[in-house]
């Protein structure tokens, strides 16, 4: 199946359509305990050449989000509701073998650990010609020189020595520039980072978030960048979208997000970030209590457990997603952050007393079943 058959030709297109968008997707996982809603209710959409960041806590969905895009669950215990178009065309309704005409060729992911994604017993350069092969059926002496091309691309030394190399032989660092020359080999209109850098020394996640910045905007791709941390996304995105319990609840402009954030945990995720003006051994903020069960999710607001503005209501009822009146801000809360009804809310908080942990203690006590 060639690309044309897949996204319909180029006159049906509408060139002002977004690349990516992404219609109320759930994914819910069947266990014994019960339905995990891993995923429940993401919409967004994407243009061209723009870069979109996924922020959230370890468990929030970021990664589920991304792979339920790309279609790479299994099928098995996995439920799927929604829609996700590209390029106008539904590929949520694909099977497995269509969505292989699309891999590599038109979206593809780097992922968290090298080691896994790449074969550990196949040489680098045969890796990176396969999808050469398979998609832009390149004889071997091009495939050849276009790995080398890939390789030295991403700042690979010796890019000639390491297409006959193993995963093995390279560094941490080596390694996932490995899987980015890969993940760009075929030109990708879209490229989903998932927390690109986590495997990697501190002085190596600098190098692969600006070689990644780089890339994107030399082959103008769309990008979504998957992390745990603000500070990763905050000079290289565009817009932010907050992830918590399987759902955004805050999605903004990067510069709008970190100068009007609305809900309290984008304030508490920033808190947490290391500043370089504190003190030495200045003690990091982390959140109080834990994410929810996503099997038995509290009633209510998912984050009232562990949020210092939560009221009465906030245990009742389920925010939704509200306007925030500047272009393209949108949050989840009856008590946002930088209102006169958050700091109203603090003030209630504050005069009917704290628990240890900064949650008030019947929101302590309801978040612990």
């Amino acid at each position: 199946m060639s690309r044309k058959d897949l996204t319909g030709s180029a006159a049906g297109r509408d060139p002002n359509a977004p690349l990516l968008d992404v219609r109320d997707i759930k994914t819910h996982f069947r266990t014994e305990r019960g339905t995990v809603r891993a995923v429940d209710g993401v919409s967004f959409t994407l243009q061209r050449g723009r870069t979109l960041g996924v922020v959230g806590e370890s468990g929030s969905g970021k990664s589920v989000l991304s792979k339920s895009i790309m279609g790479l669950l299994p099928r098995r215990n996995v439920l799927r509701e929604g829609q996700v178009l590209y390029e106008g065309l539904d590929v949520s309704v694909l099977d497995e073998n269509q969505m292989r005409n699309i891999w590599g060729a038109e979206m593809s992911m780097v992922f968290q650990d090298p080691m896994t994604s790449l074969n550990p017993v196949m040489k680098i350069g045969k890796q990176i010609k396969e999808s050469l092969y398979l998609h832009l059926n390149m004889s071997k002496d091009d495939a050849h020189d276009t790995a080398v091309a890939l390789l030295s691309s991403v700042n690979i030394p010796e890019p000639e020595q390491r297409l006959e190399e193993y995963p093995h032989q390279l560094s941490g660092g080596m390694r996932q520039r490995v899987v980015i020359a890969i993940a760009l080999a075929c030109g990708p209109k879209l490229l989903f980072a998932d927390e690109p850098t986590t495997a990697l020394d501190v002085t190596v996640q600098a190098q692969i978030l600006n070689l990644l910045q780089q890339q994107q905007h030399e082959r103008h791709m769309a990008m979504i960048l998957v992390t745990h941390d603000l500070g990763v996304v905050a000079g290289r995105t565009d817009d932010i979208a907050v992830m918590y319990a399987g759902r955004v609840v805050e999605t903004a402009p990067t510069a709008t997000l970190f100068t009007a954030m609305r809900h309290p945990y984008t304030e508490a995720l920033m808190a947490s970030i290391p500043k370089l003006t504190d003190p030495s051994h200045t003690r990091l903020e982390a959140i109080g209590g834990r994410p929810p069960d996503l099997i038995n999710p509290p009633a209510g607001c998912k984050f009232a457990p562990r949020c210092k503005y939560a009221q009465d209501r906030c245990l009742q009822e389920d925010p939704p997603l509200m306007d925030a009146g500047e272009p393209g801000h949108s949050f989840r809360c009856f008590y946002p952050v930088g209102t006169d009804a958050g700091a109203q809310a603090l003030a209630n908080n504050a005069a009917a007393g704290r628990s240890a942990s900064g949650v008030p203690v019947t929101l302590a006590a309801s978040g612990s079943h």
